[in-house]
């Protein structure tokens, strides 16, 4: 079963945590720079990469180099950043591929259910490589966007309304958000998936236009104040994760001094850790404030999610390689990327 929480990784945190120390002792110097980055809602643990990257330039320039993050959608919808970045509005943003996959198709094969990642380290290791892939590049080229790290969203779980799913076969007719191949995944259950960004669900979940939502967890069940309305949440389901890149607008990134340049592909380190230990207190606060509003775990059996998976991975992967195919691009190389990269970094 893929665990949906970290294995423990505090050597490598202190490792990492050690050379982050020592890099920010080195002072770049460069000229006055002053980068806008767009991203919805509000900080929290998805953001904490973000902030590290924001908080690392600042410090290590003397305040030369500066990253304003804007949250709340406040430059642009969660749905039209990309669109932001193309047209140059602002230098940075984070966006999720489903949000809008056909301007993005290869970024989709990070978002297929059940992708072999057994923890965030394994994952960060094969969304950097998958992001330098040519097709990938060339495809991100298209909205003058560089994939420069990822959010690492933890495997997802789902918090809901009404009668629960204490059997997979009570999700048969259920309306779900569920995103990507998550989504697709769901409907091997019955499940009726649709689309609502993160910052409609809230609404979406209350009113009954969904009876079931599905966020990384737990961190975003509570950031979205999920847990406030729903009766029972997944506890052991774990279906995959969303991908959700930070980009940066490549003609700002071109016209960056090349020792800041060096300087953000540097901070990618200690803001995977920030990201892993912020998801980790999440959990440890999230858990016990959860038993205590009542909400009901669902758990299921080794059998059922054996069959889950058999019925929501393969056949799933194999629609997208045939949309791949159709389109152009080669899914299978990239497929093919995800599996070594996963086993190179899981030993």
């Amino acid at each position: 079963m893929f665990k949906k929480t970290l294995l423990t990784v505090a050597a490598a945190s202190t490792a990492a945590g050690f050379a982050f120390s020592a890099q920010a002792a080195d002072m770049v110097d460069g000229p006055k720079v002053n980068w806008n980055l767009s991203v919805w809602g509000k900080p929290r643990a998805f953001t904490a990469g973000i902030e590290t990257l924001r908080d690392m330039a600042d410090k290590r320039t003397g305040g030369k180099s500066k990253i304003k993050i804007h949250y709340g959608a406040a430059l642009s919808k969660s749905r039209e950043n990309l669109d932001g970045i193309k047209l140059g509005a602002f230098q940075m943003a984070m966006f999720c591929s489903p949000y809008h996959p056909a301007k993005n198709p290869t970024l989709t094969g990070l978002d297929l259910p059940f992708l072999p990642f057994p923890n965030l380290r394994v994952q960060a290791a094969v969304h950097d490589a998958y992001y330098q892939h040519p097709a990938v590049v060339k495809d991100l080229a298209r909205w003058d966007a560089y994939l420069l790290m990822s959010s690492l969203l933890p495997q997802y779980e789902f918090t809901g309304v009404g009668k629960p799913p204490r059997t997979l076969a009570d999700w048969k007719g259920k309306r779900v958000r569920a995103l990507g191949g998550i989504g697709k995944a769901m409907t091997k259950l019955g499940a009726v998936p649709t689309t609502v960004t993160a910052s409609e669900t809230y609404t979406a979940l209350e009113r009954g236009t969904v009876e079931a939502a599905s966020f990384p967890f737990t961190y975003a069940h509570v950031a979205y104040k999920l847990t406030d309305v729903g009766k029972w949440y997944t506890a052991n389901l774990s279906p995959g994760a969303v991908n959700c890149p930070v980009v940066v607008n490549v003609p700002a990134w071109k016209s960056l001094p090349e020792q800041y340049r060096k300087l953000l592909l540097d901070a990618k380190g200690p803001a995977y850790d920030a990201l892993i230990s912020a998801y980790e207190k999440a959990d440890a606060k999230n858990f016990p404030m959860m038993k205590e509003k009542g909400l009901e775990a669902i758990n299921y059996s080794d059998e059922e999610l054996a069959a889950f998976r058999e019925a929501g991975a393969k056949p799933v992967w194999d629609d997208w390689l045939k949309g791949m195919k159709e389109q152009g691009l080669p899914g299978q190389e990239l497929l093919d990327l995800i599996m070594a990269t996963a086993q190179k970094a899981s030993k």
